[in-house]
């Protein structure tokens, strides 16, 4: 799907199915220097089972014209933008790393644009070594090499793709460097100076579901167990053994995680209920 926000293209995936009238509406936010095909699987389940899906390529990413943005607030209100822009009044938002702060930050700053939330490898605060902004900066391989090698989980460095005849650490790196000079510096910028976590996850008043990688290198389970903690209700959801890259690593594990994670989460209840 190819829409217009502050009268820019953006491009979206819709999971294979067009979108339906009284379906709720689920978008997808990827991470740093990715684009809207790290969500193939859940998104086309979810558009498959009764849902309005968007994995969308954020400003500068993908299929999406720049220039990137470059704060995590601007690209908050840009996916309330997104979501206003449907004629849909609220969406579920599901991010991972960079996205998950979008998606925190989106319902904090438009609470009436969110139904609930699923924060993939999540911290509420997320600085970035100064090793990696300066290769980022240089656009240099060495960057793509320090978030493919640091994003993955041991057993995903080494092959482990459910999918036979893949090689997911070479799918990562191939996804990396396919985005615009500048993009993934702008991104790690974006996250590294992030500071309002806290008083934004004080304020998410939606259902909220955080799915954590056990050997999660860049985001330790650890702190986003303490950005749980902050969120009044949130469930946590650990994946034993997995990195960063969840959605990619453990396909199916995440999308049991939304389908089926625990309850007391509105918004996957609601997705329970759409496909039932």
């Amino acid at each position: 799907m190819n829409l217009e926000i502050d009268r820019r293209s953006v491009f979206a995936s819709t999971g294979g199915k067009e979108h339906g009238p009284n379906r709720p509406l689920i978008v997808f936010l990827h991470g740093a220097g990715m684009d809207h095909s790290v969500w193939a699987l859940q998104s086309r389940w979810f558009a498959h089972h009764g849902a309005n899906v968007l994995a969308v390529d954020l400003p500068g990413h993908g299929r999406s014209a720049g220039p990137p943005l470059t704060d995590i607030a601007a690209l908050a209100d840009w996916t309330g933008c997104l979501i206003a822009s449907l004629g849909e009044g609220r969406a579920s938002l599901v991010g991972h790393s960079m996205g998950a702060l979008i998606a925190l930050e989106t319902a904090a700053r438009h609470p009436d644009r969110v139904a609930g939330l699923a924060l993939l490898g999540a911290a509420a605060k997320m600085p970035v070594h100064p090793d990696l902004l300066a290769a980022a900066k240089a656009n240099s391989h060495i960057a793509v090499d320090m978030v493919s090698l640091w994003g993955l989980g041991s057993q995903a460095t080494m092959g482990g793709n459910v999918a036979p005849g893949l090689w997911m650490l070479g799918n990562v790196e191939r996804l990396l460097e396919s985005a615009a000079p500048g993009v993934l510096h702008a991104d790690l910028v974006a996250c590294d100076d992030y500071r309002a976590g806290p008083e934004s996850a004080a304020k998410a008043a939606c259902p909220t579901i955080l799915i954590l990688g056990e050997r999660d290198m860049m985001t330790p389970a650890k702190n986003g167990r303490a950005l749980a903690a902050l969120i009044t209700g949130a469930s946590v959801a650990v994946l034993q053994g997995a990195g960063h890259m969840l959605m990619t690593e453990r396909p199916d594990e995440v999308l049991d995680a939304l389908i089926e994670g625990p309850s007391p989460c509105a918004s996957l209840i609601a997705w329970r209920e759409a496909i039932s």
